[in-house]
């Protein structure tokens, strides 16, 4: 195995030595050969199993040309893994109004156009448009959220899911090395794709009449479909089994097919772990791109380290939980240190390491000892709205591994950048981390995301309430006095999620005012598939508890919510007023201090002229 990219064409195929592909990867995004992208994950663990593996990035998917790239490589001896790359290729298109985005992070040059909407479904059925009954493998991202029946907020419809729609054979979901592995072991040995349904960690679609005895059965794709509560059911089954210890099979009827979810594959282990991130990656985009101006997306992650996997969080809007799950896994220190040292040799690396972090930079463990035996509790989370416990909150492997980064030659700083859970780190009765983040690892900016401030809200968020953030935000201030530095908390916020009211928007304006808090950025929620929060998006249905929940859907309403995030802005002035007065609250409308927004502009200019006149 060398450093290089692997093979995009016949001619960088032919130049290694090979007549022939055993596996040809199919990605939506560029190929970028850096651990960061699933692809690039997948495409190194196959190749370290001796594969020849051939890259099919973004190929065309109409016309001529689409023939041309799918048949590139000829018949593979093994066959296809299709993935839609590292996001749901309808959010890499469309705004949560819609409208379609203006670049792509993940595309050469940033440029849009070089994917179709639904793009695993895309490249699926153009491999078997091409190729017939040849093995079919979906992964990534895109395919795990959509495999089962799911809304798709672009089409405002419940889809069937992908497996079935697409003719895939098999659908991997989660992190999928382990499943890939297996797959691939196991057709080099001769077996039928037809007997690959003991997997754990991927599903599969059989006829009814082949349907297993074991597992549970969620409501159909049809009574799913046609039924707001029966999808609400499905939801909650379907979340309730997504832990490796004790998740069962779910199966989930879609016509005279069966689809069949088995249990989710283990984590991997830290040694697992530890031998994939060693992999000879590039840590660049492929060659082909330089004239194009490279991939955007790469250049936040080209010197970033991740050191673990999975989230115990699990925030309902959250896609973590459906595709890597709760379980917290992690690297080795040894392993990290060794990338660490790489990167210092790197060409352009300038003595900054970007990240380290994950999903959840600050979890290095799982939350409690009984979960190796006994698994994530089904009925009670580890953080929200209050900590389990049960809860082991600690840092010291994490905190020791950030200061040996920090005494690395030619390591000048290292950031923490892909976010922490504040309520996590206060449950450390040990500040020395809490200290030294602020001391060495923020750049100026600490990203945090409290969401929301009601506590109806973040309850449906499945988020500690607003006492814990402030109590956070209060003692960050103070280590920053301290310390005498100068550095700030932006907090991520969440208009119009399921639950939030316009009184409950109205309050969050309010505390954004007490605060002191200007928002430069602020979001809409976005029903992406495969979370609990589109699930009430869609049915007005809480399906842990399967009560009734409150959902803003007219752009107007949701219009209103984002305003009142940002009420000094002068085009959000005639939002906020008419949001104010029709949530009953013509209190906060006037010149007093705890108003949000004066009558109009005159009175503005008024009251400066009469300071001015006052010698104010």
């Amino acid at each position: 195995m060398t450093s290089t990219p692997l093979p995009t064409t016949p001619e960088e195929a032919l130049a290694r030595g090979w007549d022939a592909i055993d596996i040809v990867l199919i990605t939506g995004d560029a190929y970028v050969d850096h651990p960061s992208f699933g692809a690039a994950l997948v495409a190194r663990v196959l190749e370290a199993e001796g594969l020849r593996l051939g890259v099919l990035a973004q190929p065309a998917w109409e016309g001529k040309r689409a023939e041309a790239d799918f048949t590139r490589f000829g018949k593979p001896n093994i066959g296809f893994f299709v993935t839609g790359g590292n996001i749901d290729s309808m959010v890499a298109h469309y705004t949560v109004a819609k409208k379609r985005r203006g670049a792509d992070a993940y595309s050469p040059g940033g440029k849009t156009g070089r994917r179709p909407d639904r793009a695993a479904l895309v490249y699926a059925r153009c491999v078997r448009r091409y190729y017939g009954d040849i093995p079919l493998i979906l992964g990534g991202l895109e395919a795990s959220l959509r495999r089962f029946a799911h809304y798709d907020y672009w089409d405002d419809a419940v889809r069937p899911s992908i497996l079935v729609e697409s003719g895939a054979d098999l659908l991997v979901y989660g992190m999928g090395e382990a499943q890939t592995v297996e797959i691939v072991r196991r057709l080099a040995k001769g077996e039928h794709m037809r007997a690959l349904t003991d997997i754990r960690g991927s599903c599969y679609a059989v006829d009814v009449r082949d349907t297993p005895w074991s597992g549970l059965q969620c409501p159909s794709f049809e009574m799913a479909r046609d039924s707001k509560k029966e999808y609400a059911r499905a939801c909650r089954t379907q979340m309730l089994e997504q832990d490796a210890v004790t998740g069962k099979a779910v199966k989930q009827r879609h016509g005279d097919k069966m689809l069949v979810q088995n249990p989710p594959m283990p984590p991997l282990s830290t040694e697992e772990l530890d031998r994939v991130y060693a992999l000879p990656f590039a840590r660049r985009w492929h060659p082909a791109y330089d004239s194009q101006g490279g991939v955007p997306a790469l250049e936040e992650v080209r010197f970033s380290i991740t050191h673990n996997r999975g989230c115990f969080g699990a925030c309902h809007f959250c896609s973590l939980a459906f595709h890597q799950g709760r379980a917290v896994a992690a690297r080795s220190k040894a392993s990290i240190m060794e990338e660490a040292r790489a990167l210092t040799k790197h060409p352009d690396f300038k003595g900054y390491i970007h990240d380290l972090g994950g999903p959840t930079a600050n979890f290095r463990f799982p939350s409690c000892k009984k979960q190796a035996e006994q698994g994530l509790c089904r009925d009670q989370r580890c953080l929200a709205p209050k900590p389990c416990a049960a809860l082991e909150a600690g840092h010291a492997e994490y905190l020791e591994i950030l200061r040996e980064l920090r005494q690395l030659p030619g390591v000048k700083k290292v950031f923490i950048r892909s976010g922490i859970r504040f309520d996590y780190l206060l449950e450390d009765s040990d500040e020395r981390f809490f200290r030294e983040l602020v001391e060495h690892h923020v750049s100026g900016q600490l990203k945090v995301a409290p969401e929301h401030c009601s506590a109806a809200v973040l309850d449906a968020m499945g988020k500690p309430h607003i006492e814990t953030y402030l109590r956070f935000a209060r003692r960050y201030a103070a280590l920053n006095r301290q310390l005498g530095k100068e550095q700030y908390l932006v907090p991520y916020l969440m208009s119009s999620h399921p639950g939030c009211t316009l009184r409950d928007a109205v309050e969050l304006a309010e505390f954004l005012r007490r605060e002191g808090i200007r928002p430069e950025q602020v979001q809409d929620f976005y029903p992406t598939p495969g979370t609990v929060s589109t699930c009430m998006y869609y049915t007005g249905l809480d399906p842990m508890t399967m009560r009734e929940i409150f959902t803003e859907k007219t752009p107007h309403g949701k219009a209103m919510q984002r305003a009142l995030l940002q009420t000094a802005l002068p085009q959000n002035r005639a939002l906020v007023l008419e949001a104010l007065r029709r949530a009953g609250r013509q209190d906060l409308i006037g010149p007093g201090k705890h108003c949000l927004i004066r009558e109009d502009a005159r009175d503005d200019s008024t009251a400066k002229s009469k300071g001015k006149r006052r010698g104010r």
